[in-house]
């Protein structure tokens, strides 16, 4: 670091102490680079800057880095291959876009975002969906991927951000249309998170972008109606 060559450790800020520490790592120019949770320390903003320096030094060294983190999007960002380990054994891996997308088990579901889970039942087939009745009493529509046989248990996920609400039912309306009550409304900065009870008791988590003069409608305490296309639905053998 130009310019800084005379300071003492304590001198250096966070950034720059990481700077250093992968320097003198790099410097014995090894074949593999672990990074044990290396930004963990740093501001959120520092760390964005650090996530990208990495990812462009890696580039251009050519060195396979092992990054080790418990940040999803972190993670996605710093990846060409995520691994994601449980207990010390090997659960999936694939690239950033195929776990976040098509996880193939509900925990890495969970682990990478899914917060929307519904126990159900397997219903009548209508080729390439298949219904799915929850124990609210829900009619669910979502692709037949698990080829369950019928009335077997599955748990169907997912994702907050696949929802939108609407005040009155769209036309045309998606597969998947539920009636609810808004419950909590949460200002994320650029976007909302909105929890919506519905008949029964059950609630769903919708994420959505902070759009100006439309999250008014969508106040605490609102009647609305969540959807989501079938397609942004996953669906696991039940246990």
């Amino acid at each position: 670091m130009v310019g800084k060559e005379g300071r003492m450790p304590n001198e250096l800020s966070g950034g720059e102490k990481q700077r250093v520490a992968l320097a003198r790592a790099l410097v014995l120019e090894p074949a593999v680079l672990l990074l044990d949770e290396p930004l963990g320390a740093l501001d959120q903003k520092l760390r964005r800057e650090m996530q990208v320096e990495l990812k462009r030094l890696r580039e251009r060294v050519g060195i396979t880095f092992v990054f080790v983190t418990h940040d999803q999007e972190e993670a996605l960002v710093m990846s060409d291959r995520i691994a994601v380990i449980h207990r010390g054994r090997l659960v999936e891996a694939g690239s950033g876009e195929e776990i976040y997308e098509h996880p193939r088990s509900r925990y890495v579901a969970e682990f990478m975002g899914f917060e929307n889970f519904f126990d159900v039942r397997a219903g009548q087939l209508s080729a390439p969906l298949r219904q799915f009745d929850t124990a609210e009493g829900l009619a669910l529509w979502a692709p037949d991927s698990a080829l369950l046989p019928p009335a077997s248990r599955a748990v169907v996920a997912v994702r907050p951000e696949a929802l939108s609400l609407w005040i009155v039912p769209p036309n045309p309306k998606p597969g998947n249309l539920l009636a609810g009550r808004i419950v909590e409304e949460i200002y994320e900065g650029g976007r909302r998170r909105w929890s919506v009870e519905l008949a029964g008791g059950k609630r769903l988590v919708v994420r959505g972008a902070n759009h100006a003069g439309l999250n008014g409608d969508f106040a605490r305490g609102a009647s609305v109606f969540v959807g989501w296309d079938p397609r942004s639905t996953l669906v696991y053998p039940g246990e």
